[in-house]
C-alpha cells in the first residue's frame, strides 16, 4: 500500500471513531445547590463534568438543579443519569425509582459529615430545650441535614415542630447561616461543611454562628445514576474507576472539586443505611 492510501485509510478510521463519540447521547450530570446561587455551581463543578468527559470518553452536560428534592426527582424520572446529590436525595431517589450510589465523596478524606443546630451567640439559645416558642428553619425536604436528620432527632425528643417553635420556614443552607447570623432567625439546621465553608469564605462570621446541637456521623454525599444507567455494568465500573483516581489527579488538577474534598470512594447502597432508618422512623419515607 502507496503512503497516499494509508493516509486517506487512517483518517476515514478517525473520522468513524469520531463520528461514533460524537452520535453518543451525553450523560446527564446533575448536581445539587451546594454553592450560594446556581452560576458559581455550573463554574465550581464544570471541571469534575469535564474531567468525567474526558476519562470516560463521552459527553456529559453538567446541569445544577436548585433543590435537593427536585434532583431526587429528576434522577427518578430519567432526567439525569449521574447526580452528585445528598444522601436524603439519593435514598429517596433509591426507594423511588431504584437509583444507585456508585460512590461517595470525601471531605478532608473523610466519607461522613454531621448535620449541626445553629444559632446566634446573642439568641440567649444554648440548649434545644431553649428553642420553644422560637422561630426555626429548616433546609428543603429533600436535605438531609437541614431537614430529615433534625425532624428525626426532634421526634426522638418528643419535640412537634409546628408547635413547639413560633414560626418554622424552609429555605436554602446558605439562607439559613446568614439569617441567623443576622439574627433574622432563631435558629436553624445546616451541616457543618457548608457553616466551615461559608466562615472560610467571609459570607458569615465565626463569631456570630454557634453550634448548639451535632448529630452522630452521617454518610456523605453520593454519587448515584439511574436505575437504566445501573444497568450497563461496564459504564458504572468505568465511571467508578475514574470517581477513584480523582483525588489523585487533583495534584496536578486542583480545581476538579471545591476546597477540603478530596476525591470519592466506591460505596454501596448499605452505606446509606442511617439516612433510611431515619427516614423509615419518621414516616417520611414507606418501605417498598
Amino acid at each position: 500500500m502507496t503512503l497516499l492510501p494509508r493516509l486517506f485509510t487512517a483518517l476515514a478510521t478517525a473520522l468513524v471513531a469520531a463520528s461514533a463519540l460524537a452520535a453518543e447521547p451525553p450523560l446527564k450530570f446533575g448536581v445539587g445547590l451546594f454553592q450560594p446561587d446556581k452560576d458559581k455551581n455550573d463554574a465550581t463543578y464544570r471541571p469534575l463534568a469535564n474531567y468525567l468527559a474526558a476519562q470516560l470518553k463521552r459527553p456529559v452536560e453538567l446541569r445544577t438543579v436548585d433543590s435537593w428534592e427536585g434532583l431526587a426527582k429528576s434522577l427518578a424520572a430519567g432526567e439525569t443519569d449521574i447526580a452528585l446529590m445528598g444522601p436524603w436525595g439519593y435514598v429517596l431517589a433509591n426507594n423511588e425509582a431504584g437509583a444507585q450510589v456508585v460512590s461517595t465523596i470525601l471531605y478532608d478524606d473523610k466519607p461522613e459529615y454531621f448535620a449541626i443546630i445553629v444559632t446566634h451567640p446573642n439568641s440567649g439559645i444554648k440548649t434545644v430545650a431553649d428553642l420553644k416558642g422560637k422561630t426555626f428553619a429548616f433546609g428543603d425536604k429533600g436535605s438531609t441535614s437541614g431537614y430529615l436528620i433534625p425532624t428525626h432527632y426532634f421526634m426522638t425528643q418528643g419535640i412537634n415542630p409546628a408547635t413547639y417553635f413560633s414560626k418554622v420556614i424552609h429555605t436554602k443552607h446558605q439562607a439559613i447561616e446568614t439569617q441567623v447570623a443576622q439574627g433574622v432567625l432563631d435558629a436553624g439546621a445546616d451541616y457543618n461543611r457548608n457553616r466551615n465553608a461559608m466562615i472560610e469564605q467571609g459570607l458569615i462570621k465565626a463569631a456570630q454562628s454557634v453550634v448548639i446541637w451535632q448529630s452522630s456521623p452521617l454518610p456523605n454525599d453520593a454519587v448515584a445514576v439511574s436505575k437504566t444507567l445501573f444497568a450497563d455494568k461496564v459504564l458504572v465500573a468505568q465511571l467508578q474507576a475514574v470517581l477513584s483516581k480523582v483525588g489523585e489527579a487533583q495534584k496536578t488538577q486542583p480545581n476538579l472539586l471545591p476546597p477540603h474534598y478530596t476525591g470519592f470512594v466506591n460505596r454501596d447502597n448499605s452505606f446509606y443505611k442511617p439516612i433510611r432508618d431515619a427516614g423509615l422512623a419518621t414516616g417520611i419515607l414507606t418501605a417498598k
